[in-house]
C-alpha cells in the first residue's frame, strides 16, 4: 500500500444558480495578463450544452485522456512512435474558434466622439489583433440555452439518449436545464503529465495539485490535447501553457481556493482524501463500466487503524490523517456514496466530484398542487432530466449508480419534510428510508452539510507542511523520482 493524500473537492449541483462570480473572481486574480484573455480557468457551463471549449467532452474530436490496452491505460492521442511523427504539429488542438476571440471595446468612441445627434457607441475590438471585429462566441454563448435549443441539441451526452428523451428537454411545458461548474481535476492519472514532452508538468507530492512549470515549459501544447477536460490553456503571449493552481499560495494559508470562498450558492466542498498509488494503474486500465468504482476503491478509510499505521509509517503527518477524517469530499464520495467524477471514462482519476442534481423538484404538475403524494418529490425514472443523461455524465452509463444517489436524496427531502412540515406518513418515510439504504442519522448529517454548513464545514483545509516539503525535495539523497506506471511524481519518503 502506498498511502499519498490529495486535495479535492465536491461540487453540490442542486445548489449552483448559474452566478459565474466563481469564474469572475478567479479571472480577477489569475488571468487578467496578456495571453490569459480567453483563459477561463473556471467557468460555469449550462446543461445541456456544447460547453467550454465547443463540444471538450467529444474525444473523437480532440483525443483527450486515456484508452485501455492490455488492461493498461494509453493516452489517446498518440503513442510514443505517433508523438514524435507530430511532434511539430499536433492535429487535434483546439482552435481559437472553439474557445472565442477575446475582444474589449473602444471606449473611446464614447468619450471622444463629435457631438452630433447620434449616441456614440463602443465598437468591440480584438484583445488579439486590436482590430474592429464582430462578437460571434463567448465563453458561455450557450448560458441559460441562449433563449435557443441549437447549442443543446449538439450536448456529447445526447448520444446516449433516444429521440423521445431529447425532445423531452427542449418542450417548452418541461424544459429543463442546470449548471456544470467546472476546474481543474488535479487529476491522480492526469493525461496533460503524460502527454507533456518537456516534462514540464507534475503533481505535487505532498497535496496532489498538478502545476505548470514555466521555467520548463516549451509551448509544445500536447498537454491542452492530453487534458480531456480542456483545462489546460496556452499562452500566446508568453508562450507557455497554464492552468488551474487549485490557488495553492491560498490554501498554504488557511484560505479556500478564490472560486470557492467567492460561490454564491455554497456548492463548494473542500478536503483531503487518503489513497492507494499502487492501485493507480490497474483502476486507470480497469475495463469499461468499471473505471469510476475502481477509482473509488483507490480512495482509502482515513478511519482504518491499518491505514493510519501505514500511513504515519510512509511520513504523513498526524495533522493531515487527521484532516482527512474532518474531511467533507469524504463524506460525500466515500461515505455517504452520493459523489461522483465528472466523465470517468476518460480514465484520468478526476479529483474533483459531484452530486448530481435532482431539480426541478415536482417531475410533473397533477391535480392539487398542495397535495403531498407518493411522488411529490418525483421518481428518478419520471424527472425531467434523464436518469441516462446523467450517467452519460457521471458514471459511464452506469444508471444504477445515479439510481441509488437520486433514492438518497429523496430520502433526505422525505425525511426533512416529515420533520418540518408533518405532511408525510410516517410509513412513507420509512420506506424512502428503505429504499435508499440509510437511516436518520445518516440523512440529518446529509442535511446538515448540505443544507446548514459554516465556512469550517465546507472547507477543510489540511495543513501544507511545505516547509518539511521543500526540505524533502531539495535534499540530495531523496530526489524525486516517478512511481507506479509514470503518471505521479512525489519525493521519496514523503506525502
Amino acid at each position: 500500500m502506498n498511502i499519498r493524500s490529495q486535495v479535492s473537492a465536491v461540487f453540490h449541483l442542486d445548489k449552483c444558480i448559474g452566478c459565474h462570480t466563481c469564474s469572475i473572481a478567479c479571472k480577477n486574480i489569475w488571468t487578467g495578463r496578456k495571453g490569459t484573455e480567453y483563459m477561463w480557468w473556471n467557468n460555469v457551463e449550462t446543461k445541456p450544452g456544447v460547453g467550454y471549449p465547443c463540444l471538450w467532452e467529444d474525444q473523437k474530436k480532440y483525443r483527450g485522456g486515456w484508452k485501455e490496452r492490455n488492461g493498461k491505460p494509453e493516452l489517446i492521442m498518440h503513442n510514443r512512435a505517433s508523438a514524435l511523427a507530430n511532434i511539430f504539429f499536433n492535429p487535434f488542438l483546439p482552435r481559437l474558434d472553439d474557445y472565442y476571440e477575446p475582444w474589449t471595446y473602444r471606449y473611446g468612441d464614447l468619450f471622444g466622439a463629435a457631438e452630433g445627434d447620434d449616441q456614440p457607441v463602443a465598437r468591440p475590438v480584438s484583445a488579439i489583433t486590436g482590430k474592429e471585429m464582430e462578437i460571434e462566441a463567448g465563453p458561455n454563448w450557450d448560458d441559460d440555452l441562449s433563449g435557443s435549443p441549437i447549442y443543446a441539441a449538439n450536448d456529447p451526452n445526447f448520444a446516449s439518449l433516444n429521440e423521445e428523451e431529447r425532445k423531452q428537454f427542449f418542450a417548452l411545458e418541461s424544459m429543463v436545464f442546470f449548471y456544470l461548474p467546472r476546474i481543474c481535476n488535479h487529476c491522480i492519472n492526469p493525461g496533460c503529465l503524460a502527454a507533456c514532452p518537456a516534462g514540464a508538468i507534475y503533481k505535487r507530492g505532498e497535496d496532489g495539485i498538478v502545476l505548470v512549470s514555466q521555467e520548463k515549459c516549451r509551448a509544445w501544447r500536447m498537454c491542452i490535447t492530453g487534458c480531456p477536460y480542456k483545462k489546460t490553456y496556452y499562452n500566446w503571449s508568453a508562450g507557455k501553457s497554464e492552468k488551474c493552481i487549485f490557488c495553492y499560495p491560498r490554501q498554504e494559508t488557511g484560505q479556500a481556493p478564490a472560486c470557492f470562498h467567492s460561490c454564491v450558492g455554497r456548492i463548494r466542498y473542500l478536503g483531503v482524501l487518503l489513497y492507494d498509488a499502487d492501485r493507480i494503474e490497474s483502476a486507470a486500465g480497469s475495463p469499461a463500466g468499471s473505471i469510476a468504482r475502481k477509482q473509488l476503491e483507490l480512495i482509502l478509510d482515513p478511519f482504518d487503524g491499518e491505514v493510519i499505521k501505514e500511513a504515519k509509517a510512509q511520513g504523513i503527518p498526524d495533522a493531515v490523517i487527521e484532516y482527512a477524517q474532518k474531511s467533507p469530499v469524504y463524506k460525500f464520495v466515500k461515505a455517504w456514496n452520493i459523489a461522483l467524477p465528472l466523465h470517468p471514462e476518460f480514465r484520468t482519476l478526476p479529483m474533483l466530484f459531484y452530486v448530481p442534481s435532482l431539480l426541478p423538484v415536482m417531475a410533473h404538475a397533477k391535480g392539487n398542487l398542495h397535495e403531498v403524494g407518493h411522488d411529490f418529490f418525483g421518481s428518478p425514472d419520471n424527472a425531467r432530466i434523464p436518469i441516462r443523461y446523467f450517467a452519460a455524465l457521471l458514471s459511464e452509463g452506469n444508471e444504477e449508480a445515479i439510481r441509488a444517489i437520486y433514492r438518497k436524496l429523496v430520502a433526505v427531502r422525505v425525511y426533512r419534510r416529515a420533520r418540518t412540515v408533518g405532511n408525510i406518513p410516517e410509513a412513507r418515510v420509512n420506506k424512502a428510508l428503505d429504499e435508499a439504504g440509510t437511516n436518520p442519522d445518516e440523512i440529518e448529517a446529509i442535511y446538515r452539510l448540505t443544507s446548514l454548513p459554516s465556512v469550517e464545514d465546507r472547507f477543510v483545509i489540511p495543513p501544507f507542511m511545505r516547509e518539511a516539503a521543500i526540505e524533502e525535495v531539495t535534499d540530495p539523497l531523496n530526489k524525486r523520482e516517478s512511481e507506479g506506471a509514470g503518471f505521479t511524481r512525489k519525493p521519496k519518503r514523503g506525502w
